[in-house]
């Protein structure tokens, strides 16, 4: 998106959040945190955020996730083609079998797992392309290993990759026979950002100083490096000429392109975490100081993100409730919020639906990835979103899991029998924001109500533990879930 000149909303500053009375430490902030930097929280952990401060809150999170070991590799991870039994049984049960394990590690792991699927969606490839499992699982150990780490290394390791030089033709750049794809794409999308300070004459250098990387020792093996197709002439990139091996390249690119390479992450990274809008005002006083923060920090990603997340900016009331939630986004956060069950049949079956709207695991639409935001809500997508939370919540039902739903509404309500504060309490702890007006949260009381006689609201006959209460929240849940400010976060 280009940046506007109008004046933002968010004009709050990089100085770190304290607690003020006007702006003060609430539970609506920590599922802010939750639902930015993980895939939401409990009720139990959003209250005992309570007891942290802003800053070792933030530290906790973003310390946990970068000291998480990487998911174990499965036993065909590294397989050659050789090593297969039979390819065409086991391979399409191995990408099934890895694509399982990658959705409950995104709804388990906080911001390791939010950050990986942020990076798969930058350093982008595509599974129909290699359709190959030992490749997707090393793309996303790569993905894992590198979430929180140093940026500079996680582009030198990314072009090394089998998966991306199959996917973006490296495997067939050699000295004889020159391919620029890897190199656009290296420049374009994972460093600098379109147009930004290169030129066509720099990516066509700069793909002669990545040849090499052509050879398997038997098909289906890691890609490694052989200098015989190596070009190993001089090469001119950003007006510099060298003789150029990988590693040159990667170290010259970040030495004379520091300032846009981090410029050009941390306002993706902004976009992610913060808003999807922004303005000259946010790029100089926002993401201009992150970058330099970056910079510093020698592309360590984690001084720069715990300044973004720990600000005032970040915290703003304009900043909260302003993104639209992905597909996973959707459905991890409320699971996560509502502690209700999964496995992994039910996760197949999420898999499944947020393919079939928009979020097809290790399938981005193209090599931009998913563009996020407003692009993943239409009339299609829409009605797809309210029927996967409805399977959901009929598979609980089916499952005679129906009294979580009055788990849920009793941990929230405190117990209640009054019909309104059920509903004004589940409700508001899944949205953002209070809703809009009151007659909205007095429609949804309506709907809890259902077919049970007024009077026995009125008389405190009904409670919770009425015959038909379960039936009454799943109501409620499912009107809920089907709320425009249920698609924001």
């Amino acid at each position: 998106m280009e940046i506007t000149t109008n004046p933002p909303c968010n004009i709050a500053t990089l100085n770190p959040y304290i607690p003020t009375g006007s702006s003060p430490w609430s539970s609506q902030k920590i599922k802010h945190i939750y639902r930015r930097l993980a895939y939401g929280a409990n009720l139990d952990t959003v209250d005992e955020g309570l007891l942290f401060t802003p800053e070792t809150l933030i530290d906790t999170i973003v310390d946990t996730a970068a000291g998480l070991a990487q998911t174990p590799a499965p036993p065909w991870g590294y397989f050659a083609l050789s090593n297969f039994t039979s390819f065409e049984i086991e391979n399409p049960n191995f990408i099934n079998e890895w694509a399982l394990q990658t959705a409950n590690d995104t709804i388990q792991d906080g911001l390791r797992g939010r950050l990986t699927m942020f990076w798969m969606n930058h350093f982008v490839t595509k599974l129909e392309t290699y359709n190959y499992s030992p490749y997707m699982f090393q793309y996303y150990n790569l993905m894992q290993t590198y979430s929180l780490g140093n940026f500079k290394e996680f582009v030198r390791a990314i072009g090394t990759n089998s998966t991306m030089l199959i996917f973006l033709n490296g495997f067939e750049n050699t000295n004889n026979n020159p391919n620029e794809n890897y190199a656009r794409e290296l420049f374009e999308l994972f460093t600098l950002g379109e147009n930004n300070n290169y030129t066509q004459q720099d990516i066509l250098e700069a793909s002669r100083a990545l040849t090499g990387y052509n050879h398997w020792d038997e098909p289906g093996a890691q890609i490694h490096f052989d200098d015989s197709t190596w070009d190993e002439n001089p090469k001119t990139i950003f007006g510099s000429e060298e003789i150029y091996t990988y590693d040159e390249l990667i170290d010259t690119l970040f030495e004379l392109r520091e300032t846009e390479i981090a410029q050009f992450i941390c306002t993706k990274l902004y976009k992610f975490f913060v808003s999807n809008e922004y303005d000259v005002i946010t790029q100089q006083d926002i993401i201009n100081p992150l970058a330099q923060t970056l910079v510093n920090a020698n592309f360590e990603m984690i001084p720069m993100l715990k300044q973004l997340f720990k600000s005032d900016h970040f915290f703003d009331e304009h900043a909260i409730g302003v993104i639209i939630k992905s597909p996973y986004d959707t459905i991890f956060t409320y699971i996560n919020e509502s502690n209700f069950y999964y496995d992994d049949s039910m996760m197949g079956g999420i898999k499944h639906f947020a393919g079939i709207i928009g979020q097809r695991l290790y399938d981005p639409p193209d090599v931009s990835g998913w563009q996020r935001d407003e692009a993943w809500i239409n009339s299609s997508t829409l009605t797809g979103r309210w029927q996967i939370m409805k399977f959901l919540h009929n598979h609980l039902y089916g499952e005679g899991l129906q009294g979580s739903f009055i788990d849920l509404a009793r941990a929230l309500s405190s117990d209640s029998n009054d019909p309104y504060v059920i509903t004004r309490a589940i409700v508001d702890f899944f949205m953002s924001k209070e809703l809009f007006t009151a007659s909205d949260y007095d429609i949804a009381t309506t709907i809890l109500k259902w077919e049970v006689p007024q009077n026995y609201y009125d008389e405190g006959f009904w409670n919770l533990d009425w015959e038909y209460a379960p039936y009454q929240v799943y109501l409620l849940l499912i009107h809920m879930t089907k709320m425009p400010e249920f698609q924001l976060k």
